[in-house]
């Protein structure tokens, strides 16, 4: 490894990037992290058994040099992170998915926020969303952080954190137990509650530092569903599995129930999309059962009185929000 992308044999920072079907992505990625104007790092590339081995290794050889490069079974982003973490040599741990890249003051601005308040473990910043190659709203545009990112913050998402913009004190990883493995989807957000959960104190940064490829394949009503239903899951894990005070488990539990509600939303609008109203109708009862809302109640009773005009409404509907949220 050169001098070029770390001052010293003891890097401050490592860069733990996982890669799977990326090689036509991880070279604007890598040449956004070797452009960093904070220099004390190692970057550390884990292909995680990804099928385009060939393409990627071809792409990834001119930056041989530079990188730590480290060949696995597929084990998912959380076994790839582990593995990272495992070989990282540095007191800080910045992570970076391979579709996503960086401003080039990203590390030198979220370093400066641990010299300013040494008592941080952790921080996070803003990133610009790009879909098709087109700027949209920021994350926290999209989903702002308010307050401090305490548990019961994360738990609420009043804070959410998008783990492309994420320096932490390695300690505080290892403390909370590393990723789960287990996991298949939002192994980071369970990461997140369980550095809260220990104490970590957590920081961000308004503006933003990142770009984010939300252009990723699947539907959008797919990603929504299986996303809320991992969230639901995480949840119920966390309520399951932390020394949590009353009060705290209270918070999770009813965050649970309500994140399950929204998941059976979303898939009963996937039920819609396949031609199946009355599966629809029963799933949005279920979840209406928690949520209780005028237009889950109409959706009810439209695909009860009249299936095929209601559901023409609701993918209407579905997609008018869906445009503005990008």
């Amino acid at each position: 490894m050169s001098m070029d992308s770390v001052s010293s044999n003891n890097p401050r920072v490592s860069v733990i990037i996982p890669s799977y079907n990326t090689a036509t992505m991880i070279a604007t990625c890598l040449d956004s992290v070797f452009a960093q104007s904070y220099r004390d790092f190692e970057a550390i590339v884990v292909n995680d058994g990804s099928p385009d081995t060939p393409q990627l290794e071809s792409v990834l050889q001119p930056y041989l040099p530079r990188i730590v490069y480290v060949r696995q079974e597929n084990k998912r982003c959380a076994g790839a992170r582990n593995t990272a973490i495992s070989k990282s040599r540095g007191e800080f741990l910045a992570f970076l998915d391979s579709d996503d890249s960086w401003l080039p003051n990203h590390l030198a601005s979220q370093m400066g926020l641990f010299q300013n308040d040494p008592q941080l473990d952790l921080v996070y910043a803003d990133a610009e969303m790009i879909s098709d190659g087109v700027r949209r709203k920021t994350f926290m545009e999209r989903s702002p952080s308010e307050g401090s990112a305490t548990f019961e913050a994360l738990i609420l998402e009043l804070c959410q954190v998008p783990i492309s913009t994420v320096v932490a004190r390695k300690t505080a990883i290892q403390k909370a137990g590393v990723f789960d493995e287990s996991l298949r989807q939002c192994e980071d957000y369970d990461m997140w509650l369980r550095v809260a959960f220990q104490g970590a104190r957590i920081g961000y940064a308004r503006v933003p530092q990142a770009r984010l490829n939300i252009g990723r394949p699947g539907s959008l009503g797919q990603s929504r569903a299986k996303m809320s239903e991992a969230t639901w899951r995480i949840l119920e894990k966390t309520a399951r599995t932390l020394p949590m005070t009353q009060e705290q488990r209270n918070v999770v539990e009813s965050r649970a129930a309500e994140i399950r509600a929204r998941s059976l939303v979303e898939q009963g609008k996937l039920q819609l999309r396949e031609q199946h109203p009355e599966k629809a109708r029963e799933l949005f009862a279920e979840a209406n059962l928690h949520l209780r809302t005028s237009k889950l109640s109409l959706a009810i009773g439209g695909l009860r009185l009249a299936p095929q005009a209601t559901t023409k409404l609701i993918a209407v509907w579905d997609r008018l929000l869906s445009a503005r949220t990008v």
